[in-house]
């Protein structure tokens, strides 16, 4: 498979959705089926939504009640901003997820993809009172867009939605404190790496916290030009980060033929 998921020929595409939205939900329901084999699950919680190409701002959101393992391009849900179901649907959707994901959908027409995540190194992260600390590899990409939330419980009310848009501003991290991490991208690619460097600097945060001594500082002046450092990575790709997510793909056995669903 070298060819990106989005782009191989469509298995089974349902006369309903058109040949776009079908590109995009075989596109989610891979990265679905990625967090998965990276051990990114919690049971059936959390969620990965992805904005629906067309006028109105209506997004892809896994089903309540599946676990991750079990998404498929057919059974992702797709509702609007307040919540109601576009098309059939046999699944619910889980109010804590549709509280978080439309609040930023709505308000951060960029935001095409949101990750929210419950590991254990990103909560652990979160639960400290210094947040992410910007001294490693992984942190140091993050450096000055960061943003965080306080934690108000579980975010059922959609009263809070205001404030998570206020709290997320323009940054493409947010951290919500005491309860995970979150990233917003214009693609599942980039939305995808962002997700997986944030999580590695959280995990390289407690290993280092673990050994004794102080850790070494990165000068600012190497931290504001990290940004201009990483677009040479991305020339000639018209999809930033497109190849990782395929080669990820690979590895981990996703085919695009097993992710229609019946």
């Amino acid at each position: 498979m070298n060819a990106p998921i989005r782009d191989l020929p469509s298995p089974a595409r349902p006369a309903e959705i058109d040949e776009d939205e079908w590109a995009q939900r075989l596109e989610l329901a891979a990265c679905y089926r990625l967090f998965v084999h990276l051990g990114w699950t919690e049971m059936i919680f959390n969620h990965i939504t992805l904005r629906v190409a067309g006028d109105e701002p209506h997004f892809l959101i896994n089903p309540y009640g599946l676990h991750y393992s079990e998404v498929t391009a057919r059974n992702l849900v797709k509702v609007d901003i307040r919540g109601n179901v576009i098309g059939a649907s046999a699944y619910p959707i889980n109010p804590a997820g549709f509280v978080i994901h439309a609040a930023i959908h709505a308000h951060r027409p960029d935001a095409h993809c949101i990750i929210h995540t419950h590991t254990t190194a990103g909560i652990a992260v979160a639960c400290k009172r210094d947040g992410l600390q910007f001294d490693n590899f992984y942190s140091a990409q993050f450096w000055n867009s960061v943003a965080y939330h306080d934690f108000e419980g579980v975010t059922t009310d959609l009263a809070e939605q205001q404030r998570l848009v206020a709290s997320l501003g323009d940054a493409d991290v947010l951290i919500l404190r005491s309860h995970g991490l979150l990233v917003v991208g214009p693609s599942i690619p980039e939305a995808f790496i962002r997700s997986w460097s944030l999580q590695r600097a959280c995990e390289v945060q407690l290993a280092a916290a673990s050994m004794p001594g102080p850790n070494h500082t990165i000068p600012e002046s190497v931290l504001r030009a990290i940004p201009a450092q990483q677009k040479p990575m991305q020339a000639g790709h018209s999809r930033p980060y497109q190849p990782v997510f395929d080669a990820m793909l690979r590895v981990a056995g996703i085919r695009r033929e097993d992710l229609a669903g019946a």
